[in-house]
């Protein structure tokens, strides 16, 4: 299967198999940038109305900040760091975790990711998810601290 077919399986209704896709690209990117050509592709998909396309663009989006010779993800910075303000709290964390991708390889805009992080209104989802969007965003610092 091509890479283009595997990518228009991200987009499928079948989320158990559009996960497991997602998963397999993810460990491709960490090993190599073949998928850093899709770039836009994955930045695109951060305007889906479905919450599940944003987070599965999002997700390869941030892998590719080890790749990232051209600044993509420093030119888009601000489209990416949107995915914070999501009406889902699962999506803001899912946002939080692929964006430690970024931390560890783009220390030049832990500045800004801090920022945006730290403004999260996490008090604007259910008592339930506030104490573990505030235990995502004081990792996300830590990994700053210690990159």
């Amino acid at each position: 299967m091509c890479w283009e077919e595997k990518l228009n399986m991200l987009y499928g209704k079948d989320n158990l198999k559009a996960y497991a896709v997602l998963q397999e690209l993810e460990i491709l990117s960490e090993k190599e940038d073949a998928l850093y050509p899709y770039f836009e592709q994955f930045l695109e998909m951060l305007q889906s109305e479905k919450y599940m396309i944003r987070m599965r663009g999002l997700r390869l989006l941030c892998k590719q900040a080890k790749w990232d010779k051209k600044n993509k993800i420093d030119e888009n910075i601000n489209e990416i760091l949107s995915t914070l303000e999501d009406k889902k709290p699962t999506a803001v964390r899912q946002a939080l975790k692929a964006l430690e991708d970024i931390v560890v390889c783009k220390p030049g805009l832990h500045r800004r990711i801090k920022e945006k992080a730290e403004a999260v209104n996490y008090m604007a989802y259910k008592d339930t998810m506030h104490h573990l969007i505030k235990k995502d965003i004081q990792r996300l610092r830590e990994i700053m601290e210690h990159v």
